[in-house]
């Protein structure tokens, strides 16, 4: 990291007159990126502020993953929408309907990921990284949206019979399990530290189960001729389903409400920060996500007055611990040589 400029202002206030630090640490592509910033004032509580940001890039692009997986289920879900109601198979609909959200969700997925990539504004300041939060609950919802739509035809059908084709069922649905199999191994790598790409394999990894489960279901109507086996092994997909997806909603309604991303403890972060040479307290504790990806977090640290420590020594030494200890690549510190005021909601520790 670089070393950057740092600006001393003091104030007569409270006969104490602490320094002021300014420091910017910005790490782009590998390369360092230095900026001075000169600040006319400071203010009433004469506490200085230090500002450090590691910007870590997201994984590679899955566009390819997206146009594959939208081009192979496009075709599969014209298909199988045919089949079944050729074979007047429930079966076969449901999954076409899971299909068809599928390219939905894929398309939602695919479209925030480019969004994200865009640059900051000076009207989105973040740029559009949210997105990614916003379509991983889009997918989520429309998930459990399809599911509830064929537990409710399930139902009906367990009452009203209707004749199935079994072996043409299986047929179909052994071409999905591999379309959807292959389509959710495109995401697989990404699914578990990005959100975003998690509703996209999840999407595709049900719709291969339902697949399965179709071609189970195919195979035993079939040899017995027990119509209703269909609507009870839609039933028993669409539940565990639903268990799969609600991890997916949950967590995508806790990020979109800034909560602290998940494998993130507030007070281990606490603990870190306040292990650092140099830092006797800290309060104003926030850790939200910017992104399904990235994590930000704003603090304000108290420093020893016997410290020999400088305000960027402090900064950049709190930096690489929340980088590499808790994957945190967006932080800010105000550094105060005595607290000058603590959240209403946070004791100052």
């Amino acid at each position: 990291m670089t070393s950057e400029s740092h600006h001393a202002c003091t104030h007569d206030h409270a006969d104490h007159s602490p320094d002021h630090a300014q420091g910017h640490d910005h790490a782009h592509d590998g390369h360092d990126h230095s900026h001075d910033h000169d600040h006319d004032s400071c203010d009433g509580h004469s506490h200085g502020f230090g500002f450090g940001h590691q910007h870590v890039h997201a994984p590679a692009s899955f566009g390819r993953a997206f146009a594959i997986g939208i081009v192979l289920n496009t075709a599969y879900v014209i298909a199988e929408a045919l089949w079944g109601v050729w074979a007047h198979s429930l079966s076969l609909l449901a999954d076409a309907g899971h299909n068809l959200s599928d390219i939905l969700g894929l398309g939602a997925a695919w479209l925030a990921e480019s969004l994200a990539r865009r640059a900051p504004t000076t009207r989105f300041t973040y740029g559009l990284r949210r997105s990614t939060i916003l379509a991983a609950f889009v997918n989520a919802t429309v998930l459990l949206l399809v599911t509830g739509g064929i537990i409710w035809e399930s139902i009906v059908r367990l009452f009203v019979h209707t004749p199935v084709e079994g072996m043409a069922v299986s047929w179909v649905a052994l071409v999905g399990i591999a379309v959807n199999a292959v389509t959710a191994l495109l995401f697989m790598k990404g699914a578990s530290n990005d959100l975003n790409i998690r509703g996209a394999f999840l999407h595709m990894a049900s719709d291969a189960m339902m697949s399965f489960a179709v071609v189970i279901a195919g195979l035993l109507i079939a040899w017995t001729g027990f119509q209703i086996i269909d609507p009870i092994v839609s039933l028993i997909v669409s539940a565990s389903i639903i268990v799969a997806t609600w991890s997916l909603l949950k967590g995508s309604v806790s990020l979109s409400l800034d909560g602290v991303p998940a494998g993130i403890a507030p007070e281990d972060v606490q603990t870190a920060l306040l292990a650092v040479p140099g830092v006797g307290g800290l309060h104003h504790l926030h850790i939200w996500p910017m992104s399904t990806t990235e994590t930000a977090l704003t603090v304000h640290l108290v420093r020893e007055e016997t410290s020999h420590q400088t305000s960027e020594q402090i900064i950049t030494q709190a930096s690489v611990i929340l980088r590499e200890k808790f994957g945190i690549s967006h932080p800010t510190f105000q550094i105060e040589s005595t607290p000058a005021s603590c959240d209403l909601h946070q004791a100052c520790c």
